[in-house]
């Protein structure tokens, strides 16, 4: 043998280094995709994920209110360990969202590696099947009929499959057999896969809201107008605030505080509701917009919630009795607050400010939120002359005041109603963009789960071959992919509505 021909004996025998590297390779990406798409990696992860989900309930978490104190109470130990493993703030630690991703994209591989077959459970029925193989399934009969034809037959079989729901029925001929297929629920086959879509939704909203989201503080007094919120960041037990930029502008028109003895203070304990009444500009316009406790308000991806409220007294409306100098009938005016009312001589009357608690000998206020000594401070202009202010008091106080009894545009001032309400109303502003995708998920994932568990997907399919003497045997088989039970009894009144007689039907 020449040396030429020697050689070429010898190519292909030996791999080179690089198709020894690509076989290597590929081997690897392999076995990677086949434990990426393992169903009991897929439950290990969920397990680690759950798992973790437990520690960000069980150790609090630092935006959490009352964190310093929590965190205070540890041990030096738990401080180091608990910081270092990120479970103060778990849920934006990076092996959580690294948790998040590969189980996402191990449910996604595992749908994809197995869609196609249980896509075939739609796309290519198997509408007909050997007698050896019909007795081997989970409810078998067979049955000998005669005295008709087997068309007639085949489709009285076929009305007795619709008679016990089993509504998809199709008949094929091959040869001298014939064959009846039913089958009802077959999307039942996909239900697992509506629930990985569920699953990634949630996922999905969960990772927006957790790095996305944002939730601030607004302090609005009336007639104020804001376009920032306040949120707070935090470090371990170090926090401090941050402005935010909102995308529209907040105006304050109006707060009420609703109370349950109208005579008491405006705490918590006294109080019905908090009402804030607010008016949002942007680009589309001007929007009108109420927010009261446990009914908060939703735009462009926002949602306001009446959070808290500055305790000092304020009046939202004042009565005042206002008696002429040189004499005539009282006449009692009621004021908004930053308001004014126009009395018929013309002279206008303007609520500047109310003290909850006023000092009478030093002329100042204490901010509180009784309303031991309430008075109004009025700006009265008279049609013709000069602005001044004036002291309406309630009765019994006025005739202690000296202030009180000085006659201001032609007339003297006596408090006689006011409607309580603080200094200010907070709203807690709250920018979840992943909340929708969440509540879609979870709307899914139960509509999923109640098909996927309530109903089965059942299959029956009968054989038919005459026989001698005119006589025909039908071999019936079914079986279904879960509530078995049920199933046995459907295909036992199949039997009996086939045959007539029970008691000739032979079960294997």
């Amino acid at each position: 043998m020449s040396a030429a021909e020697e050689t070429k004996g010898k190519v292909g025998v030996k791999p080179t280094w690089q198709a020894s590297l690509a076989g290597a390779i590929s081997s690897g990406v392999t076995s990677l995709l086949n434990l990426l798409s393992s169903v009991r990696f897929g439950v290990s992860l969920l397990v680690l994920l759950v798992i973790a989900s437990m520690i960000g309930m069980l150790i609090m978490q630092q935006s959490v209110e009352g964190f310093d104190k929590y965190y205070a109470e540890l041990t030096p130990s738990q401080q180091f360990l608990y910081g270092r493993l990120g479970w103060f703030d778990i849920y934006h630690v990076w092996y959580f969202n690294a948790l998040l991703l590969v189980l996402s994209l191990n449910i996604v591989l595992a749908s994809i590696d197995r869609f196609p077959k249980a896509w075939t459970f739609i796309s290519r029925k198997k509408l007909d099947a050997g007698a050896a193989w019909l007795k081997g399934q989970e409810q078998s009969a067979e049955l000998k009929l005669e005295g008709e034809s087997r068309q007639s037959l085949a489709e009285r079989i076929s009305a007795a499959c619709q008679s016990v729901g089993l509504k998809k029925t199709k008949i094929t001929e091959k040869g001298a057999r014939t064959f009846v297929f039913a089958e009802m629920n077959a999307w039942n086959r996909l239900g697992a896969y509506a629930v990985h879509v569920a699953l990634l939704m949630i996922f999905l909203g969960g990772f927006l809201t957790s790095h996305f989201g944002r939730t601030g503080m607004m302090w609005l007094l009336p007639g104020v107008t804001e376009s920032t919120m306040t949120e707070t960041e935090f470090d371990l037990d170090q926090s401090k605030p941050v402005t935010l930029q909102l995308p529209f502008e907040v105006t304050c028109t109006d707060i009420q505080q609703k109370l349950v003895k109208r005579d008491g203070p405006i705490t918590a304990g006294n109080t019905t509701d908090w009402l804030t009444r607010i008016r949002i500009k942007d680009e589309s316009g001007e929007h009108d917009a109420l927010v009261h406790m446990n009914a908060p308000y939703d735009y462009r991806g926002y949602r306001f919630f009446q959070a808290s409220f500055a305790p000092a007294g304020m009046a939202r409306t004042v009565t005042v009795r206002l008696t002429p100098e040189k004499g005539g009938e009282p006449l009692d005016v009621t004021i908004p607050r930053d308001g004014s009312a126009t009395l018929p001589d013309g002279t206008v009357i303007a609520l500047a400010d109310f003290w909850a608690d006023v000092s009478v000998r030093d002329d100042k206020n204490v901010d509180t939120s009784d309303y031991n000594n309430p008075a109004a401070i009025l700006n009265v202009k008279p049609p013709q002359g000069q602005a001044d202010r004036a002291f309406a008091f309630p009765p019994g106080m006025a005739e202690n005041a000296p202030i009180a009894k000085r006659p201001v545009g032609g007339y003297t001032y006596r408090l006689v109603d006011f409607e309580k309400v603080p200094y200010m109303h907070a709203l807690s502003i709250q920018h979840d963009p992943g909340s929708t995708v969440v509540y879609i998920g979870f709307g899914l994932l139960a509509l999923t789960l109640v098909a996927v568990f309530f109903f089965s997907h059942q299959r029956v399919w009968a054989l038919i071959e005459e026989k001698a003497g005119g006589a025909y045997e039908v071999v019936l088989g079914g079986n279904t992919n879960r509530n078995r039970l049920a199933f046995e009894g459907r295909f036992k009144r199949l039997i009996n509505n086939i045959s007539g007689k029970p008691q000739e039907v032979e079960e294997s």
